[in-house]
């Protein structure tokens, strides 16, 4: 089995969402940390373009958005399992809530003078400003939530994620599922990263517990790898092979065509290349660049736009 690389960096909420998944299913896997803000140009060559933490990569192939790179780990180890059968309508769905809804509130409320604080301590004003330049243009410039915004919804957010856990270990059952690593890495960040706001969490105690639980499940079996070996990796493979016989055209756009894919909001950083495939629940362009040679790059069809190249 080809052992998955994982583009990320330590801060990253979203990575530990990935890095956790890791852990739970207890794979081994190679670790490339990239920057923070832009330029990723390592990062780039692979994806044409997108840039958000954390993409996965596994030979050849490409996979950007967590949502994606889920559904990814569960192919490749599928016990145990991210989606039970009796649940996994309600635990994609409150995953989706949770890297939305939660997430933007829960970063509004971390990154208030004191969080910022605590994440970039001993940082330099130059390097602050750069990041706050790269985010407000992942943001498209609109603004983040005013803090007293998101206190009264972060609390009520983590009232009923507590409400959720009255009954059992996890939000819907005895073991984790997609929606627990989504709700759990925007708390994580607030807990673990901006210590100086974390005491939100201490009114609901069996939020923290549940943090506990799900903290202990670690990171699985990484290996650092620098991003030139990663480069090379996919350059000396091939994409796996892929027939689509259940392609779903929404646009008029026919397999073969070249397009652009770019996330719906935040970092819509677009990534062109030819169309190979547009099943129900993603799309695949191939294209081929100097460093990473000839890869597939899959994209999630929800919180992504597909279009024609312009001529």
């Amino acid at each position: 089995m080809t052992v998955p690389i994982l583009h990320h960096y330590p801060v990253s909420p979203f990575a530990e969402k990935v890095r956790l998944i890791l852990g739970y299913k207890q794979l081994a896997w190679k670790s490339v940390i990239i920057p923070m803000i832009m330029p990723k140009p390592d990062l780039t060559a692979l994806t044409g373009g997108y840039r958000r933490t954390p993409v996965l990569q596994i030979g050849a192939d490409v996979y950007c958005d967590t949502a994606l790179i889920c559904d990814v780990l569960e192919q490749l180890a599928p016990s145990p399992t991210l989606y039970p059968s009796a649940t996994e309508g309600a635990a994609r769905i409150l995953a989706q809530w949770a890297d939305s809804a939660l997430f933007t509130t829960a970063m509004a409320w971390n990154f208030q003078p004191a969080g910022v604080a605590d994440v970039f301590a001993g940082a330099s004003q130059e390097t602050i400003q750069a990041f706050v330049a790269d985010r407000a243009a992942m943001r498209g410039g609109a603004p983040r939530m005013p803090v007293g915004d998101a206190a009264g919804s972060y609390r009520l957010y983590l009232q009923r994620l507590a409400g959720l856990l009255q009954t059992h270990d996890f939000l819907l059952g005895a073991q984790p599922c997609v929606a627990d690593f989504a709700a759990y890495h925007p708390l994580w960040f607030t807990l673990e990263r901006t210590p100086s706001v974390a005491g939100i969490l201490q009114d609901t105690p069996a939020v923290l517990a549940w943090m506990a639980r799900m903290k202990s499940l670690g990171h699985g079996s990484p290996q650092r790898c620098d991003a030139q070996a990663a480069l090379q990796i996919a350059r000396e493979a091939s994409p796996a092979p892929w027939d689509a016989p259940n392609t779903q055209d929404h646009h008029g756009i026919a397999l073969g065509s070249t397009v652009v894919v770019a996330a719906d909001h935040f970092g819509q950083e677009p990534s062109q290349g030819e169309l190979v495939a547009a099943t129900p629940r993603h799309y695949t362009l191939r294209r081929t660049d100097p460093r990473a040679g000839t890869v597939h790059v899959h994209f999630p069809r929800l919180g992504f736009t597909l279009k024609k190249a312009s001529p």
